[in-house]
């Protein structure tokens, strides 16, 4: 409990730093909202409207004034108002939430599912043509962009089969699942097995190395089954840096996986942030950047804490 505590207490000196870099970053990109709001019109402008503009937007003081603004309020739990959806920063993230966070979840199912065993597999014939073979899959999968998966799995579909994927919508799983699961299923294959080739050659490595260890050895020695000695004794240790990269991995995700969901059309953090970006929506590029580094916060924890579970040799509080 002690490294927990240790690890919460530096978020708020992390998420400081993230919020002094993303607010100063926003406004190096050339125009600002009432640029981006009224186009080449902005020109037409009387300085009387544009200041009266820049009051409305809150971007009519200098740099360290608006931080100081943007902090205090955010201390009271307020990230602003959206200045392309006129609602509450929170109340937009939120609402686009769910469905990042449910293809996240769906894409790190399909990858372990495919990946800790396949790489498995090809440990234990390692150097054979089904290894291989292995190798060659984790090798394209790596090495094609997510972009590509899903314009031949698009292209699959609707040229072969005559179906073209459900785009622009969602609806949450609760109302009706089987409606989810044709918006999120092919979005998440296209991000899932892009993933499944990494998690494939990592666990493939690190089942390698734990094989040639002295007590899978003794295991062996004593007469235990194959199989028990690679599901049960070589396999947890070897999971620890596939549980590392899934981390990484998921908090990538939950950060909205900008280029698929705009294929997909998916209402998702990634376009969301796009879009504040696009239209110089200030106050949700900050409040949504935060949001995604605190999630990746937490998903290390997880990840730290998972690693004492696997590895009961390891003792968080002494590293």
């Amino acid at each position: 409990m002690n490294y927990v505590t240790q690890r919460l207490l530096t978020f708020p000196l992390i998420l400081l730093g993230v919020s002094v870099i993303v607010f100063v970053a926003i406004r190096m990109v050339p125009g600002d909202a009432i640029t981006a709001m009224l186009g080449t019109e902005a020109g037409l402008l009387t300085p009387a409207q544009r200041q009266a503009l820049a009051e409305y937007f809150g971007i009519d003081q200098p740099i360290y004034i608006q931080y100081w603004r943007w902090l205090t309020g955010l201390f009271e739990g307020n990230l602003g108002i959206s200045s392309i959806y006129g609602r509450p920063v929170l109340a937009v993230i939120l609402e686009r939430f769910p469905l990042t966070l449910e293809l996240a979840l769906l894409s790190m199912v399909i990858a372990l599912a495919v990946g800790i065993p396949a790489g498995v597999f090809a440990a234990t014939r390692n150097e054979r043509a089904s290894d291989l073979a292995v190798r060659l899959f984790a090798m394209i999968g790596q090495s094609t962009p997510n972009f590509v998966f899903a314009l031949l799995i698009i292209y699959v579909l609707s040229v072969y089969f005559g179906y073209v994927p459900a785009m622009g919508t969602f609806t949450p799983l609760f109302v009706d699942p089987l409606a989810n699961l044709s918006q999120l299923i092919f979005p998440a294959l296209t991000l899932g097995l892009a993933f499944a080739a990494s998690v494939t050659r990592i666990s493939r490595s690190a089942m390698l190395d734990v094989l040639s260890d002295d007590y899978v050895r003794t295991a062996r020695s004593k007469g235990a089954p194959a199989r028990s000695v690679v599901w049960h004794h070589a396999l947890p240790n070897a999971l620890i840096p596939v549980v590392t990269l899934s981390g990484v991995e998921f908090g990538y995700l939950l950060g909205g996986a900008v280029i698929v969901e705009e294929i997909f059309a998916l209402p998702g953090i990634g376009r969301l942030v796009l879009d504040a970006i696009n239209q110089r929506d200030y106050a949700l590029v900050q409040g949504t950047v935060l949001f995604i580094a605190f999630n990746f916060l937490i998903v290390n924890l997880i990840v730290d804490l998972a690693y004492a579970a696997l590895d009961p040799r390891i003792r968080l509080g002494n590293r």
